[in-house]
């Protein structure tokens, strides 16, 4: 293992610049990573060596030319396999689906391409994204590079399992409900779920439609925030696919700018307790943010149980009304963690058009409130789960005298989705079993520069960035 697979995708890219290192090695070091690794962990479901390989190469030699692509040029990336790369496996984790290749890229793979960045391969995933772990009956399940008995988290848990690893310097999820946080958290990376819209999610499967227009989006995934910001700045911008898509300009707030607003935290929901390491997690985030210069309060905004009712409508019910039907007749070929979303979906009560109707309104309205609550705290801070990475199988925790449901144990996350807010997971603390917990970053929508500056501020004050054992 060279120590060059733990660099953040900033740092190689810069010294391809300054041609201390390779594209080549590069390259080279993270596919001989890859071949150690993922045996164990089972992140990466498809890798293309041979282009990788001529890929480097060309980048190699466009860099001796002194014809450099951008900012990302000869990086290795991965990319989650529900997003389309062209000539790959593009399977979201299903038998239905098995064999199915990407005839193009993505936008968001094609601007990756164009900005120099190398796609190694793509990663796991549960069937049709929806569980908070990574299994399936397509590609087998994958194993959390701190501890292998635990999740990496899902849905995008390939994807933060490969970061993690140094198998690949960064990359894309995709998150309907923490699928993005949840693994960079259970995993110690950074993740940053965008407003819907600010990165296209044309190319993905599922489809963004409907209910996963509204709260599925697609976003970067690295080992600092530093290569989110990399990764925002080359993926953002609309496309015509994206039916969420606006024009919205890139604006890096100055840093005495952002020091004058006012933060605000809450270190639980109010309903779903979070372990005590959790707790402890947010107050060093805030305290650290406070150390820097920012007003840090404590402040609970109101409507985030309203909030978590509603996600369910959306992606509980509304996700099994548009998945169930796909399986006519295929039942058989339905995973064990599909077949447990379905019977959670079954399990509350069915939306007609008038319960639709009703929860379409009072998620505007709700919205509309917690806005208005953010115009005096703009960022606010809260755990991203209310525990860290779980044992595989799973699915309730004793908390605080309560027991925490598996759904309930990522609301969380949900909130933001519901509400259509970004919001950035920072690794932060450990667990008394030294896995890794986040804190979530929020802002209001299409804020994601906000968000992100200030992530990197609360990411200088805790230090360097720390690798998993197995790595």
């Amino acid at each position: 293992m060279s120590e060059i697979n733990f660099l953040s995708a900033a740092a190689m890219a810069e010294q391809i610049r300054a041609k201390k290192i390779s594209p080549v090695e590069i390259v080279n070091s993270h596919l001989e990573q890859i071949e150690r690794l993922n045996p164990r962990l089972n992140a990466f479901v498809q890798l293309d060596s041979d282009a990788s390989r001529k890929a480097a190469r060309e980048a190699e030699n466009a860099s001796m030319r002194k014809q450099m692509l951008g900012s990302l040029h000869g990086v290795p990336v991965s990319i989650k396999s529900s997003i389309s790369v062209k000539g790959m496996r593009c399977e979201a984790g299903t038998r239905l689906r098995a064999g199915s290749i990407a005839e193009e890229d993505a936008p968001l793979v094609r601007r990756l391409k164009s900005a120099g960045a190398i796609v190694l391969g793509t990663t796991n995933a549960p069937e049709l994204l929806m569980a908070w772990e990574t299994d399936n009956l397509l590609n087998g399940r994958s194993n959390n590079p701190w501890d292998l008995e635990c999740t990496p988290g899902g849905s995008s848990g390939g994807e933060a399992a490969a970061i993690a690893a140094g198998m690949s310097a960064g990359g894309v999820g995709s998150d309907g409900g923490g699928s993005i946080r949840v693994p960079a958290h259970f995993c110690g990376i950074c993740g940053l779920k965008p407003t819907p819209g600010r990165i296209p999610s044309t190319g993905h499967f599922p489809v963004s439609a409907g209910p996963f227009a509204l709260i599925g989006v697609v976003g970067p995934m690295a080992r600092t925030v530093a290569d989110l910001k990399v990764l925002f700045d080359v993926m953002q911008g609309p496309d015509v696919g994206d039916t969420w898509a606006a024009p919205v300009p890139v604006r890096w707030p100055p840093e005495h700018e952002i020091k004058k607003l006012n933060l605000g935290y809450f270190e639980d929901d109010g309903r779903t307790p979070v372990t005590p390491e959790t707790r402890e997690a947010v107050r060093t985030a805030a305290q650290a943010l406070r150390d820097a210069g920012f007003n840090v309060e404590c402040f609970r905004p109101e409507g985030l149980e309203e909030a978590r009712e509603l996600w369910r409508k959306y992606f509980v019910v509304a996700g099994g009304m548009l998945l169930r039907p796909m399986f006519k007749g295929r039942e058989s070929e339905m995973s064990p963690l599909l077949k447990e979303f379905l019977r959670w979906s079954d399990a509350e009560p069915a939306l007609d058009s008038e319960a639709l109707l009703d929860a379409w309104v009072r998620r505007d309205l709700l919205r509309a409130r917690f806005c208005a609550q953010m115009q005096r705290y703009p960022i606010l801070l809260c755990p991203v789960a209310a525990i860290p990475a779980f044992r595989h199988g799973e699915r309730t925790w004793e908390i605080e005298c309560k027991k925490v449901e598996y759904l309930d144990a990522w609301s969380y996350t949900e909130f933001f989705n519901l509400l259509g807010n970004p919001g950035v997971a920072v690794p932060i603390g450990r667990s008394a079993e030294g896995l890794p917990i986040g804190v979530q970053v929020v802002g209001l929508p299409w804020q994601e520069e906000l968000v992100l500056s200030v992530a990197a501020q609360l990411e200088r004050e805790r230090g360097s960035w720390e690798k998993p054992p197995i790595g």
